[in-house]
């Protein structure tokens, strides 16, 4: 019995030594690029081994969750990303919303759009799952809540509160010219995102299939554009003759301001495109790299951060509002009034607070930049973030991932814990494991 106490106390030493030592060097090489150039700061440094020591890791997570003691897991074995890697290809799951409530707790939709999917709220270290809808969305000012139920969209004003109006799914014709013959949408499409308007009687519906802005009477197609319709249909018909006229959108996104006056939205096909709050469009920005990926407000509705993508790297710009309507701007073309506030990051998702905007990219990256487009901080959580949220006071920040991670981080802590990569002095508090091979989900 001595002699498996000190071979498991030698492995957790090993761990920690080691996420420690690695993370310290990691640190080291990021300041020096930072400080002295990336042609300054070395190799980067290789991960000391540490896959083989998974397999004791996952075993102890699983008996502190299944004891409900994993008050000093953190201390015993701290968090690290790149030895899962290898368990992540056939348990990690994406995650691709994540909101925290008023109340501290956490709602999430675990599983792909179309994936069946589930919806999961975290209190302290209970896990529950909520049946009813398949997907949910929050309006701007965290005040609505919009899911996504088998005969229609609902909102209420507050999370799982009464509701106060209702919506019919996008039939599919809507906004098609008459001189094309586009079928209706055989079943209900399966949103990608949804968010209330400020007054919880609109919702912005974001779906491969279209975005649409829902009202209880009727649903208006924002995109494709009347124009883009036009030539996707001609060049079928010219290419494909005699097959159904379809549509179809990649990298599809899309926000609502604070006040709702305003929506930004985009696709790999489209530029950055703003409409009004009836589906008017007000503003047409060229995207900076290939295609637009991501939009998010600021909290005063006074810029839009929008972000293009090719491969893992972007190109996030910001549009000042008061300059619409009217605003126009070519592709890869540099604009004095739409400066460029990151050129690194694929944003998945993004927050604004305090005069910064923070970003979670394609590296499993959180970012934060200046209005001006002033780095600000980073923080290593790993694989592509899936959703990012931000408690009201904005010290709390939660994120998913694809890799079916849920992190809670306190900022502005003024230190991060050794093994944490990052040059913000924030630090996470908890890491939940939703992996689909775990009884149930694991916290860290």
């Amino acid at each position: 019995m001595i002699n498996i106490f000190k071979s498991k106390k030698s492995i957790q030493t090993e761990w920690k030594v080691k996420t420690t030592d690695y993370a310290i060097s990691v640190n080291t090489f990021v300041e020096k690029g930072l400080t002295q150039g990336w042609e300054n700061a070395g190799p980067e440094p290789e991960d000391n081994n540490r896959e083989k020591l998974v397999p004791y890791l996952l075993k102890e997570l699983r008996k502190a969750n299944s004891d409900g003691d994993v008050a000093n897991l953190r201390e015993e074995w701290p968090l690290a990303h790149s030895p899962l890697v290898p368990e992540l290809e056939k348990n990690g799951q994406s995650i691709p919303v994540i909101c925290i409530l008023d109340d501290g707790s956490v709602v999430a939709r675990i599983g792909a759009p179309y994936e069946q999917g589930y919806i999961a709220e975290i209190q302290g270290l209970s896990v529950n799952i909520i049946d009813g809808f398949s997907y949910f969305g929050r309006s701007p000012h965290r005040k609505y809540f919009a899911y996504a139920k088998d005969d229609g969209i609902s909102v209420t004003q507050g999370w799982l509160d009464d509701e106060v109006s209702f919506f019919s799914y996008p039939k599919g014709t809507e906004g098609v010219p008459s001189e094309y013959n586009v079928k209706a949408f055989s079943e209900p499409p399966t949103p990608s995102s949804l968010v209330p308007f400020p007054d919880g009687q609109k919702v912005l519906f974001v779906s491969p299939e279209g975005i649409f802005v829902l009202t209880p009477s009727e649903s208006v197609r924002i995109l494709p554009t009347l124009e883009g319709m036009k030539e996707h249909f001609e060049w079928l018909t010219d290419e494909h003759p005699g097959d159904d006229l379809i549509m179809s959108l990649d990298m599809e996104h899309g926000a609502v301001s604070p006040d709702g006056k305003l929506i930004a939205v985009g696709s790999q096909d489209s530029s950055h495109l703003v409409f009004d709050s009836n589906g008017i469009q007000v503003a047409d920005i060229g995207n900076q790299s290939e295609y637009p990926h991501f939009a998010t407000f600021s909290v005063d509705g006074e810029m839009i951060a929008f972000n293009s993508c090719h491969f893992y790297n972007g190109i996030t710009i910001g549009v000042p509002t008061r300059l619409l309507p009217g605003l126009k701007t070519e592709a890869y073309e540099e604009c004095a009034d739409t400066p460029i506030l990151d050129e690194v990051a694929r944003v998945y998702a993004g927050v604004h607070r305090k005069g910064e905007f923070i970003i979670g990219d394609a590296n499993g990256y959180l970012r934060a930049f200046g209005e001006d487009g002033k780095p600000h901080w980073q923080h290593f959580i790993g694989s592509s973030i899936g959703d990012i949220d931000i408690s009201a006071d904005g010290k709390t920040l939660v994120c998913s991932t694809y890799a079916g991670f849920i992190s809670t981080l306190e900022l502005d802590k003024g230190q991060s814990e050794e093994y944490e990569i990052g040059t913000g002095g924030h630090t996470e508090v908890r890491r939940w494991l939703f992996w689909k091979d775990e009884a149930k989900p694991l916290a860290w």
